[in-house]
């Protein structure tokens, strides 16, 4: 009461200014309802059994969503008939954050309790909108059908041709592979992304990134797609079949910062998440995720990508790590079983690339698999887990001791999984290397181990194969920081091809052949299996790339008396030694038949470019680019055909290859035959502007009145005919 005479105070209590003892107490009103869950289809309890229920609810909500407030829990009680007071079947719940709220509605909403009781769980929030929503129906309005271009009409090329895209300076180009000759242009834009390009799995679509999101392009006149909105994108990755697209960025969403008037699929439920993920088809927003990072680990170490698919595109997972695998399911994005596992420690895991729903005459499949490692806890050693997904089944388990890392590497099939275990001694000195190789293929799935005394740096299988190749070393540079440019020091390095060992009663992997003296630090397996390219890749001094057959067959001299048997590893062949210098990248095209090697301004300061070899090694084409940022061949779907198919081609591919021949031998003369007329044009154009040369010189001369002079020999002529013998055909004959 600011400014009160008491020897003078006013005649009416309403003219006194109780503004100040207002301020001072009063009491502020928590108007934050985004913390308030609704549930309803609670059972129905009388006051004996009301503490006991809530008990009940308050762990669930607790261990499925988050932390409650103290006191957050209200469950309305009335009088029923007998005059006893019983709950109404629903009470609101007041959480911590608004994500613990939304994590509730999401994980619970569902639950069954019981068989007669299925809890049903919304927002507080929620009610008042659906409150006022319109009870009269309105006729939603449905847009024309407009027919979509063919998707896969690359592959209708006659030629059988393979496309490329290439990103240099602020230009993206779509080419056509060309064997020998220059590729040949399909389409350009400028700017057409802003960071980089990258293909869907199946060659369906080509991802542009923008400072507001994703854009996919396709068909013959790459026209735009689809668009998802997800501001300050960074990384990408589709589900196999390109049904679903994850997309990540590092600022979380924020729906303040959104343009006005902007149309966008954000709600309350995805703010602050980083990661979403979208249904490719109808370009909606299915689910977003808050990014997780690992205890200790800094927020700057992405590991992506962060879910990983199973091969049926059904499910979807991802670690948060020490503490629990979490499985999806698409497209509902519910957990499988409505929780996650729990596995201690648990570091990384992958799905097998082999689907439950297909036919596999080795692998006979009831659900997917995925396998997972942790590492050793205590007294608990470390340990490789394969589980059946959904069932959550533990199929094989596999103990490891003195364990540093493990890398766990699928076979294509799903045949086999190698898991690389990286091992220390007791001393903890000296690191060496074990392979552990599960055959899925098997009865009890039994578990081969190979002992390799130095650290592996690369292990890749054969595709559709039962061979695999390593990199390891024992050269002291090993593990040296890196050098000026960030380029790694190079190592000597040997290389090591294994192959399944049939001819003993138990079936073991052996080494095939072992090349030593290497600087390799990278492995590329042609698609089709049987060529390998290893590549000496970002080193400051060596460039190499080689070319190998690992079922080279040697010219048939005629010598059928030789009945040697040949030697193990006679097969694997060198084809050739290629150098290409600050080669930064290396790629297979779909078809095992070209190699393409790129020097990225990414990585390397100068000579930017690519060159294309075929799988012999052959350089068939060599481009400096300035500014050449990435060349990514187009992906190819899976063949429709089946086994049998495949072999009856195989079994007539003479029969196919003289046509091709033919092909080939037209193509190579239809070029030579534009070859020549380019030079006859150029020489046209040359006479034609000689002519037209001495023609203005004749009449700036006459205009000057200066006329030519005359040849001395001008009107005269001379013949010289020379004879050239040559003999066409000579024969000798012997007379008595």
């Amino acid at each position: 009461m600011p400014g009160l005479d008491l020897k003078n105070l006013p005649e009416r209590e309403e003219d006194i200014d109780f503004s100040d003892i207002y301020e001072q107490h009063q009491v502020q009103v928590d108007d934050d309802l985004d913390t308030i869950v609704v549930v309803d289809g609670a059972p129905l309890v009388d006051e004996a059994k009301e503490e006991k229920l809530l008990s009940v609810l308050k762990k669930l909500f607790t261990k499925n969503a988050g932390e409650i407030k103290e006191s957050g829990i209200w469950m309305p009680m009335a009088p029923n008939d007998k005059g006893k007071k019983e709950s109404k079947g629903y009470l609101f719940i007041d959480f911590e954050t608004p994500e613990s709220a939304h994590a509730a509605v999401k994980n619970l909403d569902g639950h069954k309790m019981s068989k007669a009781h299925q809890l049903s769980v919304n927002k507080f929030t929620d009610v008042e909108k659906y409150s006022k929503m319109s009870d009269d129906y309105a006729e939603p309005e449905i847009e024309d059908f407009a027919p979509k271009e063919h998707l896969k009409s690359w592959l209708m090329d006659h030629q059988a041709r393979d496309q490329f895209v290439m990103y240099r300076g602020d230009d993206v180009s779509i080419y056509w592979n060309r064997k020998t000759e220059k590729p040949e242009h399909v389409y350009s834009r400028t700017n057409w992304t802003e960071t980089y390009v990258q293909w869907s799995p199946l060659g369906s679509y080509l991802a542009t990134f923008h400072a507001q999101g994703i854009a996919l392009w396709g068909g013959p006149s790459w026209n735009k797609i689809v668009r998802f909105v997800h501001p300050g994108v960074k990384l990408i990755d589709f589900s196999p079949n390109e049904r679903y697209l994850v997309t990540w960025s590092n600022e979380p969403i924020n729906l303040n910062r959104m343009p006005e008037g902007s149309s966008h699929p954000f709600t309350e439920y995805d703010e602050g998440n980083h990661i979403l993920i979208w249904d490719i088809k109808t370009g909606s927003l299915l689910r977003s995720f808050p990014a997780v990072q690992a205890e200790g680990q800094q927020h700057k170490t992405v590991r992506w990508p962060m879910f990983k698919w199973s091969a049926s595109d059904k499910y979807f997972a991802r670690v948060v790590p020490g503490q629990q695998l979490s499985i999806y399911e698409a497209p509902s994005m519910g957990l499988v079983g409505k929780k996650s596992i729990k596995i201690d420690g648990i570091v990384d895991f992958e799905w097998s690339p082999a689907r439950a729903d297909k036919n596999d005459s080795k692998l006979n499949l009831k659900e997917e698999i995925l396998a997972y490692w942790t590492p050793e806890v205590g007294n608990q050693p470390a340990r490789v887990t394969m589980m059946g997904v959904p069932s959550k089944e533990i199929i094989r388990t596999k103990n490891l001791f003195n364990v540093t890392d493990c890398k766990l590497f699928w076979q294509s099939q799903g045949h086999f999984l190698a898991v690389k275990v990286d091992r220390h001694t007791k001393t903890k000195k000296s690191t060496f290397a074990n392979l552990e190789i599960f055959r899925v293929c098997e009865k009890a799935i039994p578990v081969e181990t190979l002992e390799i005394k130095d650290p592996v740096l690369a292990f890749a299988w054969e595709p559709q194969g039962e061979r695999f190749a390593t990199i390891t070393t024992n050269d002291p540079a090993y593990g040296a920081m890196p050098g000026q440019g960030g380029a790694a020091p190079t190592i000597k390095t040997g290389i090591t091809f294994y192959y399944l060992d049939k001819s003993k009663a138990v079936a073991g992997f052996r080494p095939l052949k072992k090349v030593d003296k290497k600087t390799a630090n990278y492995l590329f397996w042609s698609p089709k299996g049987r060529h390998i390219v290893l590549a000496t890749l970002r080193s400051a001094s060596v460039s190499d790339i080689e070319f190998w057959d690992l079922d080279f067959e040697p010219l048939n001299t005629g010598d059928s008396k030789s009945n040697t048997k040949p030697e193990l590893g006679s097969s694997v062949q060198q084809l050739s030694v290629q150098e290409h210098y600050g080669v930064t990248d290396i790629e297979w095209d779909p078809t095992g038949r070209y190699v393409v090697s790129g020097s990225s301004m990414w990585r390397q300061t100068v000579d930017h470019g690519f060159c294309i070899w075929d799988f012999k090694g052959q350089q068939l084409l060599h481009e400096n680019i300035d500014k050449f940022k990435q060349l990514l061949w187009r992906p190819r779907p899976k063949s429709l055909l089946a086994a049998d198919q495949k072999k009856k081609i195989r079994k007539n591919l003479r029969q196919y290859s003289k046509v091709f021949d033919e092909e080939d031998l037209a193509a190579g003369d239809a070029n030579a035959a534009r070859v020549i007329a380019a030079r006859r044009k150029a020489i046209e154009e040359w006479y034609g502007w000689r002519k037209r040369a001495e023609k203005n010189m004749l009449e700036e001369r006459k205009a000057a009145g200066k006329e030519l002079r005359s040849s001395a020999d001008e009107g005269k002529s001379e013949t010289i005919e020379e004879w050239v013998e040559e003999v066409i055909d000579e024969t000798e004959e012997i007379v008595d």
